[in-house]
């Protein structure tokens, strides 16, 4: 399978790949993206026999940014598709299922009438396919407008049924959170910032913190911050008890080549020991965080379902009145096309569903602005779409962190790889896009919370300049922005 691909309405010379993958069917990577590769104006892509499949990557539009974009799934063939012109198609055909599902079908309206332009544009680049400089050049008119369009669809949307929800006094006070770091709580600045605004903090947990030594288990830090919550009425979140990733993970369990049983059981006790120390505290446990991408130990499919029935159990038996949340990462799994110890997002939380693991909510991340597989930017209606795919499962849903930068300074977080939202991060464009998630996120009736991934910056954040406070604890405009929203939760529910 190949693309041409075009700049300008000329065929490019020096296009970089960013973030690309070939996917599938439920647009699931395929383990080939290495074979991916582009040369004299054409991607060329190694595909695993005759099935149907797409690319995805970071794309350059030209009036709204550079932002993660599908192709639909395509047939191999010998001749190239023109990439432009299959990335419009795709936009296109995603407005048009999401208009379904939303029944938003009024086409005398304004939004109405640039619809019917966008197509009229797309059909005029098939028109011209045969000239592909001019096909492009049509596509890249009608990719520009269609993703403008479908921002605004999504926004609107998320306004009128963000506003019923606010009507129906749908929201708890404590709908809005945020996580904090525990080593700044003794700061006032920083704890004015955290409960000026906030009734729901999340706490993190790092196991190779806390028992450096096996057996060996230091509470202080830890005490100290729930000490610190306890005496606030607010509703506190704690974890991921459990994560695989390798520095979440005690030294003396990753070098001491432990088999499953011995992993499982330490698992076991540190969930334990934690939730029975802190269960009059905490309201909600993440109990197992990025199982679906994060498996240092490289457990297998029948592991993965072991080790998250163990933590749930474990966690269960310590604190029978809390709710017990799975966290899921990197929701569009790009991920899974590098590693082969990986399970696509909505597999894994399918298994743990099908499997009967007694869990009582869903956690997903959704953290935009690094060249990261899972973290380039996505456009609104994306983000929307992918939060609509998690509606029928029978558990609620939460967002347990999501933030874009104020910056594009840093390493990694440059626009050309990381992506850009219609220009260069700053304070501003930090809080709009801060408001339209939250807005697209509480839309949803089946979404409970959602928790900003970082109240102030700092070098742990995994995107710098994420914060909603400077590193010197002064609030920023995403915090006036956030004040703002829960303003106006609290007055529709007081």
């Amino acid at each position: 399978m190949k693309f041409q691909v075009f700049q300008g309405g000329k065929i490019a010379k020096d296009f970089v790949l960013t973030g690309v993958t070939l996917f599938g069917a439920d647009k699931i990577p395929f383990r080939s993206t290495k074979h991916i590769t582009f040369s004299d104006g054409i991607i060329d892509c190694k595909t695993r026999g005759s099935e149907p499949a797409g690319i995805c990557l970071l794309w350059p539009v030209e009036g709204f940014g550079n932002v993660m974009l599908y192709t639909t799934r395509l047939p191999d063939r010998q001749q190239p598709y023109i990439l432009n012109v299959e990335l419009a198609r795709a936009k296109l055909m995603e407005i048009t299922i999401k208009r379904e599902d939303w029944s938003i079908f009024d086409q005398k309206s304004e939004l109405g009438n640039q619809i019917s332009e966008i197509q009229k544009l797309f059909i005029q680049s098939l028109e011209n396919i045969g000239e592909p400089e001019k096909a492009s050049a049509v596509a890249d008119k009608c990719l520009t407008k269609a993703l403008k369009f479908s921002e605004q669809l999504a926004i609107k949307y998320a306004e009128l049924f963000f506003e019923a929800r606010l009507k129906n006094r749908s929201f708890a006070r404590s709908s809005l959170g945020c996580k904090i770091e525990p080593e700044k709580l003794e700061d006032e600045n920083y704890l004015k910032g955290a409960f000026e605004l906030f009734a729901h903090v999340s706490i993190p947990i790092n196991w190779a913190k806390i028992e450096p030594i096996k057996g060996d288990f230091d509470f202080v830090e830890l005490d100290k911050s729930i000490e610190i919550l306890g005496k606030r009425r607010i509703l506190l979140c704690a974890g991921p008890l459990l994560c695989f990733d390798e520095k979440f993970l005690p030294a003396w369990l990753v070098n001491g080549g432990a088999d499953f049983e011995t992993i499982r059981e330490a698992a076991y006790e540190f969930v334990s020991k934690v939730v029975t120390r802190y269960a009059k505290y905490v309201h909600i446990w993440q109990v197992i965080s990025g199982l679906n991408a994060l498996n240092y130990f490289k457990f297998s499919f029948e592991r993965v379902l072991e080790i998250t029935r163990t933590a749930c159990l474990a966690a269960r038996e310590a604190d029978n009145r809390s709710l017990k949340m799975i966290e899921i990462v990197y929701p569009w799994g790009e991920y899974y096309a590098h590693n082969s110890d990986t399970i696509p997002p909505l597999v894994y939380v399918d298994m743990v569903t099908q499997a009967g693991i007694n869990y009582d909510a869903l956690g997903v991340q959704m953290i935009f602005g690094k060249d990261v597989p899972g973290m380039h930017l996505r456009d609104m209606m994306q983000i929307s779409a992918m939060l609509d795919r998690f509606s029928p499962l029978p558990k609620p849903l939460h967002i347990t962190a999501f933030s874009v930068p104020n910056t594009n300074d840093a390493e990694g977080q440059e626009s050309d790889k990381a992506g850009l939202w219609y220009k260069p991060w700053d304070q501003t464009l930090q809080a709009k896009w801060i408001e339209n998630f939250c807005e697209v996120a509480l839309s949803k009736p089946f979404i409970n919370t959602v928790t900003y991934s970082a109240l102030a910056d700092g070098n742990n954040n995994a995107v710098l300049g994420s914060g909603l406070l400077t590193d010197k604890f002064q609030p920023k405009k995403a915090f006036m922005l956030m004040a703002k929203l829960q303003r106006k939760i609290l007055q529709k529910n007081g």
